[in-house]
Order: C-alpha cells, then structure tokens, then sequence
C-alpha cells in the first residue's frame, strides 16, 4: 500500500499559511495543495499572492491553496509574437472603432472568465465567491482587466493581480477570434514598458507554452517575488507607445 498524503491543514480566518515546502508533492493526489479553509478576503489574498500562494476550488468546496512546483510563467522578454498574431495587432490597431481598455468593465471581464466554456470541465473554478472576492481586490487596486473592445462591445479580455512589480495571470476569455491574445499581447506590452519581466501563468497549458511560457522552480519564483513585490505598482493605463516596443522586439520569425 502506498504512502499516504500528508494531511491538509485547515486555517481558521486570519491564520498564516504554512511553508510551502508542506504542499503536495507531485507523488500525492493533488500536487501542490497546500492548505484549506482562511477566508477570501483582500488581506489574506494578498499574504497569499505575495508568498507564491493562489486558490482554486469549486462550487460546494471550501477555498482550497496552492503553491505548484514547479510553476509556469511568462518571461514578458521570451514572449512569442507569431506572425498571425502581429498581423491581427497591426489590424486591430488601424481598425476603426477597436480600443485596448484597462479597468473600464473589471466585473464584465472576471464574469465573462467565469462563464466561458472549458473542454473537458463540467463546470469553472471562477466561482460566485472568487467572483465577489477579486472584484474586492480590484476596488482595493490590486487587480485589474485588459480589455479588448470592436465598435464599443467588449470582445475579449483578461483579469489579473498586481502586487508591486509582480504581475498574476488569472483567466481569459474571447467572443470574437484572437481579443484575448490581443489582451495578453497588450498585458505583455506593458510589463515590458514598466520593467516587470514575469507574468505568473499557475499551470502549464499548451497554450502558454505555445505563446513563450515556461516552468521554473517554486524556489526561483518565490525568490523573484522577495525582490518585487515590495516594489512600487505601475499606474494602470495602457498608452498606445506601449505597442511599439513589442512589435519591433517580439519573435516575428514564428509561423
């Protein structure tokens, strides 16, 4: 028989998480759960974010923590602009009537995250709570949507937490063919111009991979926290220069 897991402990409202080197490991049932319980609220989330710390759960469970290793993320530098999606930025840029939004829709954007098809799950970790949770962190200013919007309709966009210089990827979602590719190019675009040079992605996709991200060790992204989270946050306000540097830097020379 095999080992069993180690319990997972359970944290009353305003209790510490514990190190992260208690999380599952990859040979336990769920890798990377850390911990359960706590409460969503702004404090906590932060304490959390800024250890390495997210939660992910679902309808009917209690908020569950994690702290994967390894984690995936994105480089803004190693960003891969393949050349169908520099041609749709070039048209989205020329096109009458498309706008590149920060924060004008926050609860549009984390509710459309929310109601989006996933294949192959029956339903979204974006839960009421989670819903009610980052809208509060967004009117505290530690989160934020990158919007893409086609003759005033809101066709595609992403959510994610900033604390200082640290950017987390949260969810995206598009009713229209490549607006959140348009969002993340733009979240990439500005990390780049205000000097953050890594988006947190939690868990590695195919499509992450495919758009430049990468794994690293739990102890290298919590480290690169200890140095940046502390730093002052950038003023959220997308400004079209922000464009060029990533369309005369990024990898062009991709399919």
């Amino acid at each position: 028989m095999g080992k069993l897991p180690r319990p997972v402990p359970w944290l009353a409202a305003g209790e510490n998480f514990p190190p992260l080197d208690e999380a599952w490991s990859h040979h336990d049932p769920a890798p990377g759960l850390l911990a359960a319980g706590a409460v969503l609220d702004v404090p906590t989330l932060v304490q959390a974010y800024s250890r390495g710390i997210f939660p992910w759960f679902s309808l009917g469970q209690p908020p569950l923590w994690w702290s994967p290793d390894p984690r995936m993320v994105l480089q803004t530098r190693h960003f891969k602009l393949h050349r169908s999606l520099r041609k749709t930025l070039a048209h989205f840029q020329a096109q009458p009537g498309c706008e590149l939004r920060f924060d004008s829709s926050f609860e549009s954007v984390i509710n459309a995250c929310a109601n989006k098809l996933r294949a192959g799950q029956p339903g979204t970790w974006i839960v009421p709570d989670m819903v009610q949770a980052y809208s509060n962190l967004h009117r505290a200013g530690h989160a934020h949507s990158v919007e893409t919007w086609v003759n005033g309709e809101l066709a595609g966009g992403l959510y994610c937490v900033n604390l200082g210089g640290m950017v987390f990827g949260e969810s995206m979602f598009a009713h229209q063919t490549d607006a959140s590719k348009i969002a993340l190019a733009a979240l990439v675009a500005f990390c780049r111009a205000h000097e953050i040079p890594m988006i947190d992605c939690q868990q590695n996709t195919r499509h992450l991979a495919s758009l430049g991200a990468s794994e690293i060790s739990r102890a290298e992204f919590v480290t690169h926290l200890a140095r940046t989270v502390g730093k002052t946050a950038p003023l959220w306000e997308f400004k079209p220069v922000y464009w060029n540097q990533l369309l005369t830097t990024g990898m062009t020379d991709l399919p």
